[in-house]
């Protein structure tokens, strides 16, 4: 449940049509939206402005009865009489006000109504008791002696209506992200048939592995693989960067993207739900209807919050009513700066104002949304800086963390290393054990094995087949090439009698268990890796590397990124203990790693942070996916962490000291109940201006 976004996600097999009746007989307005309809989230877009336009309609009609009756209510306040007899002029107060209250105001009380009969109030029951009240001191004083505030009725309205169409204006800005990422989405597509007949088609209709024509200026319509031509594409809208992407053949592409000053040819890889676009909108909203641990105090709250002020608003009716003299003494100290205060009404007059007051001063509202705005925003802010927070929750804990673990291959480093020397030990030739390695390697999608296999397809050596082939995680692969043992690994893999201290990353060749060759590898350092290192170093955040190279290699890289602590030699399965040595030390640990090979690690730790490839952001270990694959990534996330949650902490603040201070103020009589209720629809505006201000965070 999420009430900024004003969505729950149910999971189950209930009808949809049950649930539907379920939430409308509770008050709540309720739309269902099947998320395999193609115009899902289009629809959604649509509501909010939809949304804001009738709030507009309503304040308008309020505003246009209650400003006519309030100057009316002036006249008759500075002249002493009321024009033209003082029965009409109650009379029309209560007419103005009963129209306000059931026309434009009467969503509030529907809602007030259906909440109370179902024993869950919420925030609506206060403000329809307290108009309510409000009116009905007209209605009773046609026949007591007690004073008419029937004519602040409508105002109260007036001033929750206004509350709401700010608000709805508000949550439009904070969810602008998602917005601006839907409108990315192409609308239609190129595409072009074997012949070479180019036809414009839906992209809602388009196929894996169609062909699609991309010129100049277009949008690319989904995520695809450029197959002919080359193109500078613009990627900030997506990744965050901020210079325009290079793209040739065998170059992914993300849809929603601009081809800037070429014509490329591309191939459908993803559509509908499956791309880029989609996944990253569905990161947002996940993140967006998750609840950080702070929140769960402020939600305890909530929850008996109405009924507590219900109370409260009884006994300051009884307490002014029991003892007037006593609070109209406490009142009067403070009389000459508050020119509403009027103590000659009658005991039951003053006690109505005040209890009344009490009612439309509270406000669980923004209590309610001070979390899940400021996460609305952080998290959609993130979104548009290539940062995609899966899990809400991350926000707390990447604020308080304090060990970051890196891997080292395609974390630290580019994660593409690169053949640069072979050794031969035994009778083979430097393309015999080529091929034997490459044939082994060709299915792994492991870095080395890559590397390998480039290695010999640009030297134009021919691979077999490899028969029984075995993965042994961390150590190696082996199988059967040409009615040989092939074992391509480590030095214990292939029981290699390592005496040399290489500094460069080494793989064992061994030929019917007999080690015929070793092949090195380089792999070369981020380019942003040793900054962003120092930057999280300045943070007071201690920085760790754990890697499966020997240990030589390992603190040779550690030492040129200012990493002074290394784990070497780890196995994938041993990160997560590793980390897990560090928690029970009290640490809050961070992992950063590709997500794969990593994921056990990731999922250990306190906030696992995984580092997307091209348009694979689907990483499910990750709490944060950082889309680019950069390690300033990891430092713009701790900055967002950072303002994000500082921005959690002042709505809370705000919202409890507002609620603290006013609802006093609001029981010694000290607050006209028209300003009390502007002032509680403000306290609720402050909590979402104050989120809006996290657009402004600079993240670098």
């Amino acid at each position: 449940m999420n009430l900024s976004l004003e969505k729950a996600t149910v999971e189950g097999n209930t009808d949809p049509e049950r649930l539907i009746d379920a939430v409308k007989a509770t008050g709540y307005g309720v739309k269902f939206i099947d998320p395999r309809e193609k115009d899902a989230t289009e629809s959604l877009s649509l509501k909010t402005e939809q949304k804001i336009n009738t709030a507009r309609q309503k304040i308008v009609f309020a505003w246009g009865l209650t400003i006519p009756a309030m100057i009316w209510m002036l006249v008759e306040m500075v002249f002493g009489f009321a024009w033209p007899t003082e029965d009409i002029f109650h009379f029309g107060m209560i007419i103005i006000s009963s129209v306000v209250l059931f026309l434009p105001g009467k969503e509030t009380m529907k809602s007030a109504w259906l909440s109370s009969i179902h024993r869950n109030p919420n925030m609506d029951v206060l403000i329809a008791m307290g108009s309510l009240a409000a009116l009905s001191t007209g209605v009773l004083g046609f026949y007591f002696h007690l004073h008419s505030f029937a004519g602040i009725a409508g105002m109260i309205m007036a001033f929750h209506l206004t509350g709401r169409f700010i608000e709805a204006r508000a949550r439009g800005r904070s969810s602008e992200a998602i917005r601006k990422l839907m409108s990315l989405e192409a609308k239609q597509a190129m595409v072009a048939d074997g012949s070479g007949v180019e036809t414009k088609t839906d992209v809602r209709d388009l196929k894996i592995g169609q062909t699609m024509i991309v010129r100049a200026g277009e949008k690319i319509p989904t995520d695809g693989l450029v197959v002919n031509g080359s193109s500078a594409v613009d990627e900030s809208m997506v990744t965050g960067e901020s210079l325009p992407v290079n793209k040739s053949q065998g170059d992914e592409v993300i849809g929603g993207t601009i081809s800037t000053d070429g014509t490329l040819k591309v191939e459908v890889t993803r559509v509908g739900k499956e791309t880029f676009l989609s996944q990253v909108i569905k990161m947002v909203e996940t993140a967006q209807n998750t609840k950080v641990p702070i929140q769960v105090f402020s939600d305890k709250i909530v929850s008996v919050f109405v009924p507590i002020i219900l109370v409260f608003a009884v006994l300051t009716f009884s307490v002014w009513l029991v003892f007037p003299n006593t609070m109209k003494f406490t009142a009067e100290i403070f009389s000459p700066w508050i020119p509403w205060l009027n103590l000659s009404l009658s005991p039951t007059g003053l006690a109505l104002f005040s209890g009344i007051a009490v009612l439309v001063i509270a406000c669980p509202c923004a209590l309610g949304l001070a979390t899940p705005t400021a996460l609305m925003v952080g998290s959609g802010l993130g979104a548009e800086n290539g940062i995609l927070i899966r899990d809400g929750g991350a926000i707390q804990r990447m604020k308080e963390v304090s060990t970051i673990m890196f891997d080292k291959t395609g974390t630290l480093t580019e994660g593409r290393p690169e053949v640069i020397k072979t050794k031969l030990t035994d009778k083979y030739s430097e393309d015999e054990l080529l091929q034997f390695a490459a044939s082994v390697e060709q299915e792994s999608t492991h870095p080395l094995a890559c590397a390998i296999v480039r290695f010999a397809e640009k030297k134009n050596i021919v691979l077999t087949s490899a028969q029984g082939v075995k993965v042994v995680p961390g150590k190696g692969v082996r199988a059967s090439v040409g009615g040989r043992e092939i074992k391509v690994g480590n030095s214990g893999f292939v029981s290699a009698d390592n005496k040399e201290k290489a500094n460069r990353t080494s793989v064992y060749i061994s030929v019917d268990n007999t080690v015929s060759g070793v092949i090195e590898f380089e792999d070369r350092e981020k380019k942003d890796s040793a900054t962003a290192i120092k930057k999280l170093k300045q943070r007071g955040i201690h920085c760790v590397m754990l890697t499966g190279d020997r240990s030589e290699i390992a603190e040779t890289f550690a030492e040129s990124f200012g990493i002074a602590e290394v784990h070497a030699e780890v196995l994938p399965g041993e990160k997560a203990g590793i980390i897990s040595r560090y928690q029970d030390r009290g640490e809050i640990v961070a992992m950063v790693g590709d997500g794969i090979n990593d994921a056990p690690a990731l999922t250990q730790a306190d906030v696992g942070i995984a580092l997307g490839t091209g348009t694979d952001i689907a990483m499910e270990s990750g709490d944060i996916v950082l889309v680019k694959g950069d390690l300033a990534g990891v430092v713009r996330a701790a900055v967002l962490a950072e303002a994000t949650f500082k921005k959690i902490k002042q709505n809370l603040f705000w919202a409890f000291i507002y609620n603290v201070v006013a609802i006093p103020l609001a029981f010694l009589g000290l607050l006209h109940p028209v300003i009390a209720e502007g002032a509680m629809a403000l306290s609720s505006i402050n909590v979402m201006w104050n989120s809006n201000r996290l657009r402004k965070t600079h993240l670098s």
